[in-house]
């Protein structure tokens, strides 16, 4: 489990949470409240990377929670798929999208790192 006492402490959660968060405002603004699906699966996307990180984190073996940090990975990528759409519909500007790509890429990227040093 690593040198984590709880799942606050793990930078790739801290990082998801902070992520939430922009995305529950972006999905607030009136382009993103018309297309209510899109809003609904942008955020639930988004909000999985954090539940699953704790969730596997409170599993109290390496096996379960490195399984939970892949979900949490994938629930990345989907972030980033809906991140493409919203701008494809011009729902979010291109300077909202780099910094929110950039930020779930980054989160993805720490996720790998932690499952290579939990796999050791």
């Amino acid at each position: 489990m690593g040198k984590f006492n709880s799942f606050e402490e793990i930078n790739s959660w801290q990082r998801a949470r902070v992520l939430n968060k922009r995305i529950y405002l972006i999905t607030d603004t009136e382009a993103l409240r018309k297309d209510f699906d899109l809003a609904r699966q942008i955020r639930r996307c988004s909000v999985s990377i954090s539940s699953n990180i704790a969730e596997g984190f409170e599993r109290n073996t390496d096996k379960e929670f490195i399984h939970f940090l892949y979900i949490a990975k994938g629930s990345a990528a989907e972030v980033r798929s809906q991140l493409y759409l919203a701008l494809d519909l011009n729902y979010i500007s291109q300077e909202v999208f780099h910094e929110l790509l950039s930020e779930v890429t980054e989160i993805s990227r720490l996720l790998s790192g932690f499952i290579k040093y939990l796999n050791k």
